[in-house]
C-alpha cells in the first residue's frame, strides 16, 4: 500500500524482482474465487501462454445465416416417423418397439398445452437423462410444428381434415400450413425470407435487435499473454541510461528522476482543515504536494476522480480525504450525527488480501475516533449480513465485491454505498482486470439507473493512457481546476527518487541461466546487506524458499552470513522465539538467519508474523511472490523509505529487475510509463455476461450491448481498434462499434446457450437464465467447468467418480505434473483412500490425489505440491457445492447425498472413517482418545445411548468421558415427526415437526445452523421435494413446523422418506419414513358444470324497471349469470354457485336479494350476507348502501360485533351484512331472538375459505341456519352459497341442502374474462434475496405485457411494497420515457398530488405508480383509487401488500404477484399464502367490459411451482377444519340449551360440512376407516374430548338427572365461566387463564399481563426481525420482567398496551397492530370483570374497570385526567396543574380569556376541546335500600341506584371522546356495591 506514513511493507529501500522463464513457472488462475471463501490471494503465480494474438473479423453473412437457422426444422421433412427416427439414433441398443414407445411419450409431452416450454424442456431432459440437448432444443423450438405435422401424417382421410381444421384455429396454425403447402428450396433467396418470416411468427415476444450478428473467435481476440501483453513497439529510455554487458547477461541502468522542489507555502496545512477532520491526520503538519493539489477535488467536491501518482506518493491520504468528505455530510454543528453516519457506506477495493489487511489496520486506527467501523471482507474474513450493515467502511478485493453484488443483487449489495474507492486500478491490464471492469460497469449503471449519487475514485500508478481509464470512470477532464477530476503526477513526485537496474539474461541453457541468476541476486543483495532491508520478489512460491536458501547457503560458504545477523542479541532472541511459533518448516528454518518468505501458501498467522518482523526491522531480507507483471510497478515502487529521507536516510531508492532478454523490452516499457494498459475483458466476457443475465441487469442483446459500452474494453476498442481486431473499414462504417458489440454479445451468448447456462432466443435477442447459469454465477465458476459437470454428471456416480469429475474442472486446467513431483505423487496415490484411475503423469490424478491428501491431512514433502494443494483446496469448497446444487436440481437423491458428503469432508478435512468428534478440533479431545474411539468402530447412532461410565470403559481415560459425552450431544441431531393428509387423490399434504435434540454452543454452532430437508421416493432415487431449513439459536428449544404438498402417484407408493441433513456437520442426518400403506385416498368425486352456449340474458329479465336501473352499464348478463339465473332469481331452492373469482358472483348475490324482495311483495323482510372477513363485508357494504339503500330505499346495515348495537341494527335492517364471527355471536341465542329465525335469505360468500382460519366459524353459521330452518316451524330461510370452483362442490351442495339442479360448479377456466396464468420460478435460497431478484422481472412484465393497461402488483409485506415502488421509480428513471406509466399530463395530475399526505406516494403518482397499505390515511387511498379507476386511468400501476387483496375495490388487466410467501412470526418461518388469498389476488386480473383477457404473472420459489400449477389450474379442494375449533362452539350451544347431552353434541355435528367430508376423505381427519362404526366412533370421541376439555376448564358441568322412565342420564349445563365465554364471544382457554390467574391482590400491571395472555392474541402478527424492535420497546416502556419472549404474540400485545398507556410513538406497522388490538381488549376486559365479580373481589374488579378506561383513553391511571381531552400533551397537563387546573371541571370553570391564554391553541383545537369538555360525563348518583329498617343478617338486600346525566336529544347514548381509541365507543357504566 502506498503511503508516506510507514508500515510493514513500505520501509524497504531495494526491490529485486526475479522472473523465471515459462518452462519453470507455475500456473495459478487468480480469477475464479470461492463463493464462500474465494481465493483473491495477494501473490498468486501464473503462467502466461506465449502465443501470438490473432484477431478475426466478422464471418460472412451466409455463415451467420446458417448459425441462426440451425434450429429451423422444415415442416415438409416431418412425417409420421420423424420423431421416432431421431430418437432411434440416440441408443442403438434400443429395440424398435422401445423407440416407438419413447417417441409416443415425447409426442404426448409436446402435445400437452398446459405445459409451457420450460416445463416441457425439463421433462424431456429427464426422459433423455440430461443428454442430447441439441435434439431437445430443436423439439422445443419447433414444438407445435412437430406435434401437428406428426398428427397429420399419421391420420387418414376425414381424420386428417379434422386435424387441419383444429390447426387452423391455432395462432401459429396458418404459418405451419403455409409452409407445408409451399416448396422451400435451400439456398433460394425467397425461401430464406420465408423461413425468416416463419420464425418471426412462431416467436413469442417482440424482436429486440434487428442487426445481423456475426460469430467471432473470442479465444483469438483475447490477449493470451495476460498481463505480459506488449503493445508498445518502441521504448525510449531516459537521458543518462547506461548499458553494461556481462557474461550471460546484460545490465541497463536508469538514473533516478530529479525530485521536484517542494514549495511549503503552497501546501495545505492540517490546521486549515475543519477541527473534526484534523483527527484523521494526527502527527502531520502538512499535506504533501500531491495531496495538496487534489485537496479541493477530494474534500470539497463530489465528482468522480482518477489520481495517477507514483507508488509511495501518499495516495492513501488522498483516499482518506475522500472518505472524510462523506463523513462531513454526517457532521452537524461540529459533531458527527450517529444516525446519519449509520447510513454511510464506503467500499474500498484493494487488489490483494495483504493490502486489504494493511488498509483495514491503517484506517481502523485513524478513524476509530470518528466512531467509524472498518471491516475486512475477503476469503479469510467473511462478514455476516448484520456485520455488513453495521460497517461504515468495507475493505475488500475485486473478486469478493463482485460476488457480493452478484449474489444479493445491485440494490442489496450497493445499498447506501456513497463512495467506491478502487486502488491500483492499473490492474485493468492484469488477468484480474475483467473483474474490475465488471464492478465498475455495474456501479456506474446502477448510479445512472437510480439517480442516486455514488462517487467513484480511482487510484493508480502513473500510466501512459490514463485518459482512457478516466473515461471509463466517467471522470470529468477539464482545464478548469474547479471542475477537473483527472490528476496525473509523474515520477518527479516520488518522495524518494528511484534508480532502476534491468538485467536481461542472455544465457539459453536453463541450468546455467539459473546459476547466473542466483549469482546476480546474491551479489546485488550482498552489496546492500547490513546497510538496509531488502525485498526480493520472485515469480512463484517455491522460488521464495529456493532463492532464500541459495543466498543463505552461499553466504555461509563465503562466511558472510554475519551481515544478515546483526550482533544485536535482542533481535536474535526475538527471531528465535518467533520461529518456534511458525507452522511452516521452511520459514521456521530461514527465520533464524534473518531471512523471511511471504506468499499466499503460508497460513495467515505466519504471514502476519513475517510482516510484523520485517516492519520492525528484525528481518534483513524478505522473499515474496508477485501476482503479475503489473505488480512489479507496485513492488519496485516500494523501494526507498520517505520517512527516512531526512537525516542521512534513504535519499534514493533502488529497484532491480532480473529477467530473460526477451522480456527486457516489456519491463522497460512498463516501468517507464510507455506501456498502455489494455482490456482483458474479452477473456472473461462469457462468464461476466452470464453473471449479469443471472442478476437480471441484462435481459436481451440490446441491454447487453449497452452494458458492454460501460467497460474499459469499449473505450480501448474505440481508441485502438486494430489491437482488438476491428478493421479501419469497420470503424469508419460503425464509429460507435455497435455492430462489433452486438457480435461480441451474440458470440458470448451463443456459447452460454450451448453450455445450457442461458436460453438465448437468437431472433428476438432475449436471454433467460437457467439453473445451471445461476449455479455458475453464484459459485463463481467458469462456463467450461459447468459444461463438463453438465456432461459428465450421472445419477449412478460413486465417490471415485465425484473426485475424478472435480479434478476435471476448468479451474485446474493449467495444473501440470512436474518431473520432480512424480515420485511423491506415486507415494500419495498409494496412501489416499479412494482409488485414482489416472496415472501419476496425468494432471487429473494430481488434482485428485492432492484433494484427498488435504482431506487426509497428509504431510507433503515438495513445496511446489504444497502450493498446488493450497490452490486446489481454496477452490474445492465452491466447486463441490456447485456440483451439489446441480445434482439437487436434477433430483438425484443418492448422488446428492454423496456429493454433499464429499463437500463436508473437504471443509472438515476428515473422512467418514474418522470419528465425528474430530469436527470440534478441541484440545479437550486428545488424539489418543479419538484414535481409540475410531478403532472401536461403533456405529455413530450408538454413541447417543452411552453414559459417561460407558465412555470411560471404551477410552480408558478418566479425564475424557465428560468432555466426550458433551461433544457427542453437541453434534446436531433432530427429532422428526410427520403426518400425511390426502388433499386430493393425486396430492398429499405432509406436516413435518422438527425438534432439536442436541446441546447448542455458540462457539461451535454460531447463531444458526442450516439443514437440507429432502423428501425422496420409495426407492431413494428421486428427490420429490427439497427446501432449506434454518435452525436459529433463539428458537432451538421450540418445535418447528414445515408443510409440503407432494404428488401421489398411481399405484400408491408404500412410503416416502423424509431426510433432514446438516449443511456443514458430518454424521448429522435424520431420516423418517412416512408410510402410506394405511392411507385411504379420497375418491375421484369432481364433476364440473358445463358452461352452456346460451344466449346472454338481457338485464330486462329482472322484470322490475327499478331493479334494471341498478345496473345502468350492464345490458346483458354474462354466461355464468345467464345459466344460473332461473335457479337464483326464479326459484326458492337453496343454491350453490361455484365459479372463478371475477365471474360476477356478487351480482348473483344481489339477484338473490332482489328475488327475496320480489317474493315479499312489499312486505318487510330480512336477508343476511355473510363473508369470512371484515374487509370483504366493508367493500360490499359500500356498494350495496348505494344500490339497495339509496336506490331501492332498503335499510342496509353492517354489523359491528357489539351485541347491543347489532341487535338494534338487526331490528331495523333489511339487507344485513356481517362477518361470520359477528353473525355467529348474534345467532347463538336464536331461541330467544325471533329476528334470527325469521331471516328469509342467507347468502354465504367465498365458501372456498372453509379451509382457512375463518372457515370453522362460517361452517357453524351455515350449519346453525340449516338447523334453524329445519327446527322452526314455517321457517323460510333460503341459503345461497357462493364459492370459487371447488373439487368437492357436491359435498358442499348437499351440506347446504341444495337440490341437484341448483348446484353449479363451473370449471376454473370458465371465466367471462379468461386469465392467462404465467408462473415463474426463482430458486435463490434466501427469502430476501429471492424477493429482491423478483423486482426487475416484475417491472419488465408490466412494461412488455401490460402495454398501457392497468396493473396491480401484490407483495408479501408493507416494507417490500415500499421497496418495489422505489425500485419501479428507479427503473423508470433509466428509461427514455420515464413516465411511461402516467397516462395524463403532469398538469392534470398535479392538483391530486398536492392533496396527498405521503411523501413517497406523491413522487410515485407523478410517475403513474400508486400504492396502498393499511397505515395510509383514508384520503390518500381514495386518491389512488380514483386515479387508477378505469374511467380515469391516470396511473397504470398500483402496488399493495397481499393483505389488501380483499380490501381493494379495484381490478386490473394484469396482476403481478411478487412471491407467494409471507413471514409467519408464530412459527419463525416464511409460510405459503393461503390458496384462497392467492385466488383472490389472481381474480383481480381481467376486467369485465374492458378486457378480452387478463394476465396473472406469479413469481414464486421454484419448489412451489408444481404445487401452484396444480391448485391454480384445477378446482380448489376444500376440507373442514371444524374439528380443531369445535370446543368453543359446543360451549355456546350448551350454554344456550341447544345441546343438553353428549348425544346432542354428536347429532349437532351431523349438520356440519365436517360430517359430509369424513367419509369422503377420512385420513385427512385422522379417521382410519369409512364404515358407520368408524364415523360413529370418531364423532363420539370428538364430542367426549371436547366436553371433557370444557368441563376441565370449568365452563360446563355434567349432572345426572332421572328421566320420566326412571333412567339416569347425564345433562350438560353451562357454568358461569362458560356463560361468560359464550356471551362475550371469547375462547374457553382465555376464560380458563383468567380464572386461574386472578387473585384478590392482583394489581393493574398484573392485570395487563393476564389480559395479554388471552388466547385471542395468538393471532397478533409477528413480523420478520420484529423481536429486536420489541426488545427495544420494552426498555422504553420500563418493563423489567425477566425472560420475556419477544417473538411471542402475547409479549407483543403487552408491550403495545404499555406503549399505548405511555403514549409512546413507534413504527407505523406497530401502530396499525395497536389499532387492531385495542377493540379486541374490550370484550376481554368485560369478561375479566365478570370473572372477578364471580369471586366478589372488590379491589381487582375496580382495577379492571380502571384498566378499561386506560385502554379507551390511552393513559395510565396515575396520569392527569386532562389527557382525556384532544390535543392535550403531558407537558400541557403539567402546565395546567401548575396553574391549579387539575380536572376537566376545573378547566370548565375558568374564564374564557384565561383558558385561551393557558392552552395556547388555535380556534379549531379550542373547539374540539370545548366539545369534549361539554360531553364529559357529570354523573349524579343516589341510592335507596328497600326495607332499610327491616334488615337481617344473611338475607338479600335490594338497593335501587339512580344515575342522572345530561343527554343530547339527538343521541340518547352519548359517544365517548377518545382521541387514541380507533373505534366509536358509546358510554357504558358499571354499578359496583362493595363492603368497603
Amino acid at each position: 500500500m502506498e503511503d508516506d506514513e510507514g508500515g510493514a511493507a513500505r520501509i524497504e529501500e531495494h526491490g529485486v524482482s526475479v522472473v523465471f522463464e515459462d518452462d519453470e513457472e507455475e500456473e495459478e488462475d487468480a480469477y475464479m474465487k470461492h463463493a464462500y471463501d474465494e481465493n483473491e490471494d495477494d501473490d498468486e503465480e501464473g503462467v502466461e501462454l506465449q502465443t501470438n494474438v490473432v484477431l478475426q473479423g466478422a464471418q460472412q453473412d451466409e455463415e451467420d445465416d446458417e448459425t441462426q437457422q440451425a434450429d429451423f426444422l422444415d415442416a415438409k421433412k416431418i412425417d409420421a416417423y420423424w420423431l421416432q427416427r431421431e430418437i432411434g439414433q440416440i441408443d442403438e441398443n434400443e429395440t424398435p418397439h422401445e423407440t416407438q414407445q419413447r417417441a409416443d411419450a415425447i409426442l404426448d409431452l409436446l402435445s400437452d398445452e398446459s405445459k409451457p416450454d420450460d416445463t416441457a424442456e425439463t421433462e424431456m431432459m429427464l426422459q433423455f437423462n440430461y443428454q442430447k440437448f441439441d435434439l431437445i432444443k430443436k423439439c422445443i423450438k419447433n414444438r407445435w410444428k412437430i406435434v401437428w405435422c406428426t398428427k397429420m401424417m399419421r391420420a387418414k382421410g376425414e381424420d386428417r381434415s379434422n386435424i387441419v381444421e383444429q390447426l387452423q384455429a391455432k395462432d401459429y396454425g396458418q404459418a405451419i400450413l403455409a409452409e407445408l403447402e409451399r416448396e422451400v428450396r435451400k439456398g433460394d433467396k425467397e425461401a430464406k425470407e420465408f423461413r425468416q418470416k416463419l420464425l418471426e411468427q412462431q416467436k413469442q415476444g417482440k424482436r429486440i435487435d434487428d442487426k445481423s450478428k456475426n460469430m467471432l473467435d473470442l479465444k483469438e481476440l483475447s490477449f493470451e499473454h495476460g498481463a505480459q501483453t506488449m503493445t508498445n513497439t518502441r521504448c525510449e529510455l531516459p537521458k543518462g541510461t547506461t548499458r553494461v554487458q556481462g557474461k550471460g547477461y546484460e545490465e541497463i541502468h536508469i538514473p533516478a528522476t530529479k525530485k521536484n522542489e517542494v514549495d511549503v507555502s503552497k501546501l495545505i496545512k492540517i490546521k486549515s482543515l475543519p477541527q473534526w477532520a484534523q483527527l484523521g491526520f494526527e502527527g502531520m503538519d502538512y499535506l504533501n504536494p500531491i495531496q495538496s493539489t487534489v485537496y479541493n477535488a477530494t474534500f470539497e467536491r463530489d465528482d468522480n476522480l482518477l489520481i495517477c501518482a507514483p507508488t509511495g506518493a501518499g495516495k492513501t491520504n488522498v483516499a482518506m480525504l475522500t472518505m472524510l468528505r462523506e463523513v462531513s455530510k454526517c457532521v452537524e454543528d461540529g459533531e458527527i450525527d450517529e444516525d446519519l453516519l449509520a447510513d454511510m457506506k464506503i467500499v474500498y477495493v484493494a487488489p490483494m488480501k495483504a493490502l486489504v489487511q494493511e488498509v483495514v489496520g491503517n484506517f481502523s486506527n485513524r478513524l476509530k475516533k470518528f466512531g467509524i467501523k472498518v471491516s475486512e471482507l475477503t476469503g479469510d474474513a467473511q462478514l455476516t449480513k448484520a456485520e455488513m450493515t453495521s460497517s461504515h467502511i468495507i475493505v475488500t478485493t475485486p473478486e469478493k465485491w463482485d460476488i457480493v453484488t452478484r449474489k444479493t443483487g445491485e440494490k442489496a449489495g450497493m445499498q447506501h454505498v456513497k463512495l467506491v474507492i478502487i486502488d491500483e486500478i492499473h490492474l485493468l491490464h492484469d488477468t484480474r482486470g475483467p473483474v474490475l471492469e465488471a464492478i465498475i460497469a455495474r456501479t456506474i449503471r446502477l448510479i445512472e439507473a437510480t439517480q442516486e449519487r455514488t462517487r467513484i475514485v480511482g487510484l493508480s500508478a502513473t500510466l501512459p493512457n490514463y485518459e482512457d481509464v478516466a473515461t471509463t470512470l466517467r471522470v470529468n477532464k477539464s482545464s478548469d481546476p474547479t471542475q477537473n477530476g483527472l490528476f496525473h503526477f509523474d515520477a518527479s513526485y516520488r518522495p524518494v527518487p528511484l534508480q532502476q537496474q534491468y538485467i536481461g539474461l542472455t544465457e539459453k541453457k536453463p541450468l546455467k541461466r539459473r546459476a547466473i541468476m542466483n549469482d546476480i541476486v546474491y551479489n546485488k543483495v550482498m552489496s546492500r546487506a547490513g546497510e538496509s532491508q531488502i525485498l526480493v520478489f520472485v515469480h512463484s512460491r517455491k522460488d521464495t524458499v529456493a532463492t532464500a536458501k541459495a543466498i543463505r547457503d552461499k553466504a555461509l560458504e563465503n562466511e558472510e552470513l554475519g551481515k544478515f545477523l546483526q550482533q544485536d542479541g535482542a533481535r536474535r532472541e526475538i527471531l528465535e522465539e518467533e520461529s518456534e511459533r511458525i507452522k511452516d518448516n521452511n520459514l521456521k528454518d530461514l527465520l533464524r538467519y534473518g531471512f523471511g518468505v511471504h506468499h499466499a501458501g503460508l497460513c495467515r498467522e505466519d504471514r502476519t508474523t513475517v510482516e510484523a518482523l520485517f516492519g520492525a526491522g528484525h528481518l534483513q531480507v524478505l522473499m515474496s511472490t508477485e501476482l503479475s507483471s503489473l505488480d512489479v510497478m507496485q513492488m519496485i515502487g516500494r523501494a526507498g523509505r520517505p520517512q527516512y529521507a531526512k537525516g542521512g536516510g534513504d535519499e534514493v531508492g533502488e529497484g532491480i529487475i532480473i529477467t530473460g532478454q526477451s522480456e527486457l523490452q516489456f519491463y522497460l516499457s512498463l516501468l517507464n510509463q510507455q506501456l498502455p494498459i489494455e482490456s482483458h475483458f474479452i477473456n472473461k466476457l462469457v462468464d461476466q455476461l452470464n453473471a449479469e443475465i443471472v442478476m437480471g441487469t441484462v435481459q436481451n442483446t440490446r441491454e447487453a450491448s449497452t452494458w458492454l459500452a460501460y467497460t474499459y474494453l469499449y473505450v480501448r476498442m474505440l481508441r485502438k481498434p486494430g489491437v482488438y481486431g476491428v478493421s479501419r473499414e469497420e470503424m469508419e462504417d460503425d464509429p460507435k462499434l455497435e455492430q462489433r458489440r452486438a457480435d461480441l454479445i451474440h458470440t458470448a451468448a451463443t456459447q452460454l446457450d450451448k453450455a445450457n447456462l442461458i436460453k438465448y432466443d437468437r431472433k428476438a435477442g432475449i436471454f433467460e437464465a437457467t439453473d445451471l447459469g445461476r449455479v455458475c454465477s453464484h459459485y463463481y465458476l467458469t462456463a467450461g467447468t459447468m459444461t463438463k459437470f453438465n456432461e459428465h454428471l450421472k445419477p449412478t456416480m460413486h465417490e471415485l467418480d465425484i473426485f475424478r469429475l472435480f479434478s476435471m474442472a476448468d479451474e485446474f486446467k493449467y495444473m501440470s505434473v512436474r518431473e520432480e513431483e512424480k515420485m511423491e505423487l506415486g507415494k500419495l496415490l498409494d496412501q489416499v483412500p479412494i482409488p485414482v484411475k489416472e496415472t501419476k503423469e496425468n494432471p487429473l490424478a494430481k488434482v485428485n490425489v492432492l484433494l484427498q491428501a488435504y482431506i487426509s491431512q497428509l504431510k507433503l514433502e515438495g513445496f511446489a505440491l504444497m502450493s498446488d494443494m493450497v490452490y486446489i483446496t481454496q477452490s474445492a469448497g465452491r466447486v463441490m457445492r456447485a456440483m451439489f446444487e446441480i445434482v439437487l436440481k436434477r433430483g438425484w437423491a443418492e448422488l446428492a447425498d454423496k456429493v454433499l458428503g464429499v463437500a463436508k469432508m473437504v471443509e472438515k478435512r476428515m473422512w467418514l472413517s474418522h470419528s465425528p468428534l474430530r469436527q470440534f478440533k478441541s484440545k479437550m479431545l486428545e488424539e489418543a482418545v479419538l484414535d481409540r474411539l475410531e478403532r472401536k468402530n461403533l456405529p455413530w447412532e450408538r454413541y447417543y445411548n452411552l453414559t459417561t461410565q460407558d465412555i470411560a470403559t471404551i477410552v480408558d481415560n478418566p479425564r475424557s468421558p465428560k468432555h466426550i459425552y458433551k461433544f457427542i450431544h453437541m453434534i446436531p441431531k433432530l427429532d422428526l415427526q410427520a403426518s400425511a393428509q390426502p388433499v386430493t387423490r393425486s396430492m398429499v399434504r405432509i406436516e413435518l415437526v422438527i425438534t432439536a435434540d442436541f446441546q447448542w454452543d455458540k462457539k461451535y454452532h454460531g447463531t444458526a445452523e442450516a439443514f437440507h430437508v429432502i423428501i425422496e421416493d420409495p426407492d431413494g432415487e428421486r428427490i420429490l421435494h427439497h427446501e432449506p431449513f434454518i435452525l436459529k439459536d433463539r428458537y432451538v428449544s421450540e418445535e418447528h413446523y414445515l408443510y409440503f404438498h407432494l404428488p401421489m402417484f398411481e399405484p400408491k407408493p408404500p412410503q416416502y422418506f423424509i431426510k433432514v441433513v446438516s449443511d456443514r456437520w458430518m454424521w448429522s442426518e435424520s431420516v423418517l419414513p412416512i408410510s402410506f400403506r394405511a392411507l385411504i385416498l379420497p375418491e375421484k368425486s369432481y364433476s364440473h358444470t358445463e358452461l352452456l352456449d346460451l344466449k346472454p340474458l338481457s338485464i330486462t329479465a329482472l322484470g322490475d324497471p327499478t331493479y334494471q336501473a341498478l345496473y345502468p352499464n350492464i345490458k346483458t348478463l354474462n354466461p355464468i349469470q345467464t345459466q344460473v339465473f332461473n335457479a337464483v332469481y326464479r326459484s326458492n331452492d337453496n343454491v350453490l354457485v361455484c365459479a372463478p373469482v371475477g365471474s360476477g358472483k356478487t351480482m348473483i348475490a344481489e339477484m338473490a336479494f332482489l328475488a327475496m324482495f320480489t317474493e315479499a311483495q312489499g312486505q318487510r323482510v330480512r336477508g343476511v350476507y355473510v363473508a369470512p372477513t371484515q374487509d370483504q363485508v366493508a367493500v360490499t357494504y359500500e356498494h350495496w348502501k348505494e344500490k339497495f339503500g339509496e336506490k331501492l330505499g332498503k335499510a342496509v346495515v353492517m354489523l359491528t360485533g357489539d351485541t347491543a348495537v347489532d341487535l338494534n341494527l338487526l331490528e331495523r335492517g333489511e339487507v344485513i351484512l356481517s362477518t361470520a364471527k359477528c353473525w355467529d355471536k348474534l345467532s347463538r341465542r336464536w331461541h330467544k331472538r325471533r329476528n334470527i329465525s325469521t331471516i328469509r335469505l342467507l347468502v354465504t360468500d367465498d365458501l372456498h375459505m372453509l379451509s382457512t382460519i375463518e372457515g370453522p366459524t362460517m361452517e357453524i353459521v351455515v350449519s346453525r341456519m340449516r338447523h334453524i330452518a329445519a327446527s322452526v316451524k314455517d321457517s323460510k330461510i333460503r341459503i345461497v352459497g357462493l364459492a370459487h370452483s371447488l373439487l368437492h362442490a357436491r359435498d358442499v351442495g348437499l351440506w347446504l341442502g341444495c337440490p341437484t339442479q341448483a348446484q353449479f360448479n363451473f370449471h376454473p377456466s370458465s371465466r367471462p374474462v379468461p386469465i392467462e396464468i404465467q408462473l415463474r420460478g426463482f430458486d435463490q435460497p434466501g427469502f430476501s434475496t429471492r424477493t429482491v431478484s423478483m423486482y426487475k422481472p416484475a417491472y419488465l412484465a408490466v412494461k412488455h405485457q401490460a402495454e398501457d393497461k392497468p396493473v396491480i402488483i401484490f407483495t408479501p409485506s408493507k416494507r417490500i411494497t415500499y421497496d418495489i415502488v422505489v425500485e419501479l421509480l428507479t427503473l423508470c428513471q433509466g428509461e427514455i420515457k420515464p413516465k411511461q406509466f402516467l397516462h395524463c399530463s403532469t398538469d392534470e395530475i398535479q392538483p391530486h398530488i398536492e392533496l396527498v399526505k405521503d411523501k413517497l406516494l406523491r413522487k410515485a403518482l407523478s410517475y403513474g405508480i400508486g400504492f396502498y397499505d393499511d397505515g395510509m390515511v383514508r384520503s390518500d387511498k381514495a386518491i389512488v383509487s380514483a386515479l387508477f379507476d378505469a374511467a380515469i386511468g391516470a396511473i397504470q400501476v398500483v402496488v399493495a401488500p397481499y393483505t389488501m387483496a380483499y380490501k381493494l375495490d379495484i381490478s386490473a388487466f394484469m396482476v403481478v404477484m411478487v412471491g407467494t410467501q409471507y413471514y409467519d412470526g408464530k412459527e419463525y418461518r416464511h409460510a405459503d399464502y393461503n390458496m384462497a388469498d392467492t385466488l383472490q389476488m389472481i381474480g383481480k386480473a381481467g376486467r369485465q367490459q374492458h378486457d378480452d383477457h387478463g394476465i396473472a404473472y406469479v413469481m414464486c420459489h421454484t419448489p412451489k411451482k408444481e404445487y401452484l400449477k396444480k391448485v391454480l389450474y384445477d378446482p380448489y379442494p376444500v376440507e373442514s377444519h371444524l374439528d380443531g375449533f369445535i370446543i368453543d362452539h359446543l360451549n355456546a350451544e350448551i350454554v344456550y340449551k341447544t345441546i343438553e347431552a353428549k348425544q346432542d353434541a354428536v347429532d349437532y355435528m351431523t349438520w356440519t360440512f365436517l360430517y359430509r367430508r369424513l367419509r369422503q376423505n377420512p385420513n385427512y381427519y385422522k379417521m382410519y376407516g369409512v364404515s358407520h362404526e368408524h364415523m360413529s366412533e370418531y364423532l363420539s370421541e370428538l364430542a367426549e374430548n371436547s366436553i371433557k376439555s370444557l368441563q376441565d376448564a370449568g365452563c360446563i358441568t355434567i349432572e345426572e338427572q332421572q328421566t320420566e322412565q326412571g333412567e339416569k342420564r347425564e345433562v350438560l349445563e353451562g357454568a358461569n365461566l362458560g356463560m361468560i365465554a359464550a356471551y362475550y364471544y371469547i375462547q374457553y382457554t382465555s376464560i380458563e387463564i383468567f380464572a386461574s390467574s386472578i387473585k384478590e391482590s392482583t394489581k393493574i400491571r398484573e392485570l395487563i399481563e393476564i389480559l395479554s395472555s388471552a388466547t385471542e392474541f395468538e393471532e397478533v402478527l409477528i413480523r420478520h426481525h420484529e423481536d429486536a424492535r420489541l426488545e427495544k420497546m420494552s426498555m422504553h416502556c420500563g418493563i423489567k420482567q425477566a425472560n420475556l419472549q419477544f417473538n411471542s404474540p402475547h409479549t407483543k400485545a403487552s408491550l403495545l398496551l404499555h406503549a399505548h398507556f405511555s403514549r409512546r410513538s413507534f413504527a407505523p406497522e406497530l401502530m396499525e397492530d395497536l389499532k387492531m388490538l385495542l377493540p379486541q381488549t374490550i370484550p376481554l376486559i368485560y369478561a375479566l370483570v365478570d370473572v372477578i365479580g364471580s369471586n366478589r373481589w372488590l379491589t381487582p374488579i375496580l382495577s379492571c374497570m380502571e384498566l378499561s378506561q386506560m385502554i379507551v383513553q390511552g393513559m395510565w391511571d396515575r396520569d392527569s385526567p386532562l389527557l382525556q381531552l384532544p390535543y392535550f400533551t403531558p407537558q400541557l397537563a403539567k402546565k395546567c396543574q401548575a396553574n391549579g387546573i387539575e380536572s376537566v371541571f376545573d378547566l370548565l370553570e375558568m374564564d374564557d380569556d384565561a383558558r385561551v391564554k393557558l392552552l395556547g391553541m388555535g380556534q379549531k383545537q379550542l373547539s374540539a376541546v370545548a366539545m369534549a369538555c361539554n360531553s364529559y360525563p357529570n354523573i349524579e348518583m343516589s341510592h335507596e335500600v328497600e326495607d332499610a329498617d327491616d334488615l337481617h343478617q344473611g338475607e338479600q338486600v335490594v338497593v335501587h341506584v339512580t344515575l342522572v346525566r345530561e343527554l343530547n336529544d339527538e343521541d340518547p347514548v352519548p359517544k365517548v371522546v377518545h382521541p387514541l381509541y380507533p373505534q366509536e365507543k358509546k358510554e357504558a357504566w358499571w354499578v359496583v356495591v362493595g363492603d368497603k
